[in-house]
């Protein structure tokens, strides 16, 4: 340390008598050193109070209480400073982390959309974050198609490894794909058995049978899909009464049924679709049934990604929950 104290008085005195830029160049190098020594900043106040006062002896005691109270602040700033780099560092591996489960969680619950000379599918699925609260899933046969539209209360990891419960359940009852009471009640009792309490799943379950053109579907807790018909230019909601996965594990789900004719629409949504509301005066699922309505006409993907910009606009960009949408179009 004495040959920095020494190095600095003589830098300290140059620049008090020559105020060069070649004194400050110098200078610059020195703060390398002291930082490559792992110098702390109350050490190089010391270090500057003690050339003060060796250049200016007669002057100092006005000074000294001001040097020292600078001193005990630069202890507390270091201390603080090597506490927010850790934090800093900290949450640098958190992101990471999430990051990484965000790319896993796309892998594993990516589920191709079924096509189908009677029907159009669209789907879209945002998350709000990194990782995705919502998941939708599809199961094409050649006599249905199903479609599973889940949501998590809850986020981030905890939420992912649900969903990853959620889509094994799922591939596990592909035989029973076409059954929405069924494959709600075992996925129920799953829940119930392997999740907190403090988490719960909403889920809307349909199929479609292609040989009728007939959509079945149950409910454990979610929001209603939206049925548009054409002939009446007019939207109903496909209403249907069930308890959330993992509360009771006895709940039985009720099935209901509608007949879709050619331009009729069904939209399966989340909460984060619905959910916007800035005042008691605007009707959430009215504006989305009116979105909508504006592109009937429009292929089904082109209807989640038009809901999906509009809406986001509406919010100022900023959504407030995961976003999904799956629309199935009867052509």
């Amino acid at each position: 340390m004495e040959d920095l104290e020494r190095e600095y008085h003589k830098i300290l005195a140059d620049y008090v008598k020559e105020q060069s830029e070649r004194t400050l160049y110098i200078g610059q190098n020195f703060v390398r050193q002291l930082i490559r020594r792992n110098i702390s900043p109350e050490d190089v106040v010391s270090l500057h109070k003690d050339a003060v006062e060796t250049i200016y002896p007669a002057q100092f005691d006005e000074l000294r209480l001001a040097y020292d109270f600078l001193i005990e602040m630069m202890v507390h700033y270091g201390m603080a400073m090597r506490e927010h780099q850790s934090l800093l560092q900290k949450q640098a591996e958190i992101q990471m982390e999430m990051n990484i489960a965000a790319n896993v969680q796309k892998t594993m619950l990516k589920t191709p959309i079924p096509s189908d000379m009677t029907i159009d599918i669209g789907m879209l699925s945002k998350p709000l974050k990194n990782v995705n609260g919502d998941y939708v899933h599809f199961i094409d046969d050649k006599k249905y198609i199903s479609v599973a539209v889940t949501d998590v209360v809850g986020k981030g990891v905890p939420a992912a490894l649900c969903m990853s419960m959620v889509k094994f359940g799922l591939e596990s009852m592909e035989e029973y794909a076409h059954d929405p009471e069924h494959v709600l009640g075992v996925l129920n009792r799953i829940v119930e058995r392997n999740v907190d309490d403090s988490m719960f799943i909403s889920m809307f379950y349909g199929c479609y049978l292609r040989e009728w053109g007939l959509f079945y579907y149950a409910s454990a807790g979610h929001e209603p899909a939206f049925l548009y018909r054409a002939e009446e230019n007019k939207f109903y909601d496909l209403e249907a009464k069930g308890m959330l996965l993992g509360i009771v594990p006895t709940t039985k789900y009720k099935r209901s049924e509608v007949l879709l004719e050619d331009g009729d629409i069904i939209v399966i949504v989340t909460d984060g679709v619905t959910e916007f509301r800035r005042d008691d005066t605007v009707d959430e699922r009215q504006v989305v049934a009116s979105l909508i309505h504006d592109v009937k006409g429009l292929p089904a993907q082109s209807i989640c990604e038009y809901l999906y910009s509009e809406l986001e606009e509406m919010q100022e960009f900023e959504l407030k929950d995961d976003f999904s949408v799956v629309v199935i179009k009867k052509v």
